[in-house]
């Protein structure tokens, strides 16, 4: 089993990169939140990273219908500023209530999904962190081209995921961090055919899915495991890079121990942690 990394230090984001920072005006609204464990029961949560405002603004529900360009207006005069993708938000619990384990696919929860700056920090605010959750749960962000965040789902099946492993007490920031990156095109110089897609292309380029599907956290007894999926295994180049954006995002140590595993291992041994490769290449 690879060695827990503990000397996080705060991620910086790449300078040519967009920042996901929610407007300071607008009135605060509360989003309507389904009835499961994965949202706090009494006040909103502020985020931890020292990059971001903590103004959540007001969701607007048609935004993706005004996605021609990167800052639209809502009915109320507050501005929208839509992200290049649509994400969804899943939540997974293995033991149903009566400490019963059910399987995975039943376990699979819908959360919300959100396609702008605005829709996103009032999701945000209002989940609970990871070190509020139970062990056996995940948290699992995916862009809206995976109809369920599996390995046999058409985009995600010829892919695999980067997997670090974290000690108690630090997932929290990292995981923050990463849902940022992601969201916020961090990892766009990862992309192969879809990289460059301007606004108005977009829309001619549906198939042309991110090369980054999109992200968990799984809260175990012991450790908590982040895990970055891409879209395409088979390219060793890609892979590498996603890993050093991977690492430089997160401002990773170099001591970081990091494994990968293709989806395709892991229908063959059921696991998306057991049996994989870890890397050992030398980063600067």
């Amino acid at each position: 089993m690879a060695n827990y990394f503990s000397n996080h230090s705060q991620s910086r984001f790449l300078a040519n990169s967009t920042t996901i920072t929610p407007p300071s005006s607008g009135p605060s609204q509360t989003p309507n939140t389904p009835s499961t464990p994965t949202f706090a029961a009494s006040s909103s949560r502020l985020p931890s990273s020292k990059h971001f405002s903590t103004t959540v603004s007001t969701t607007v529900s048609s935004e993706r219908s005004k996605e021609s360009s990167p800052s639209t207006t809502a009915s109320n005069g507050a501005a929208v500023h839509p992200l290049r993708n649509t994400w969804v938000f899943w939540f997974r619990q293995q033991r149903a209530p009566g400490n019963k384990i059910i399987s995975y696919e039943e376990g699979i929860k819908k959360v919300s999904a959100f396609s702008s700056v605005e829709s996103f920090w009032s999701l945000w605010t209002h989940l609970s962190p990871p070190s509020a959750l139970q062990p056996t749960t995940d948290y699992l962000l995916f862009h809206s081209g995976i109809r369920r965040p599996v390995w046999e789902d058409p985009v995600n099946i010829s892919g695999g995921k980067w997997i670090i492993r974290l000690k108690k007490g630090v997932t929290d920031r990292l995981w923050e961090d990463l849902v940022l990156a992601i969201i916020g095109d961090q990892f766009d110089e990862c992309n192969g055919g879809a990289k460059g897609l301007s606004w108005e292309d977009k829309g001619e380029h549906g198939s042309d899915w991110p090369e980054i599907c999109g992200c968990t956290i799984s809260v175990r007894q012991s450790e908590d495991i982040v895990t970055l999926w891409n879209k395409v295994d088979a390219d060793s180049q890609v892979r590498e890079k996603i890993r050093d954006t991977f690492q430089k995002v997160l401002n990773l140590p170099s001591s970081t121990i990091m494994e990968y595993k293709s989806n395709n291992d892991s229908m063959q041994d059921t696991s998306t942690f057991r049996n994989s490769a870890i890397d050992r290449s030398t980063h600067s």
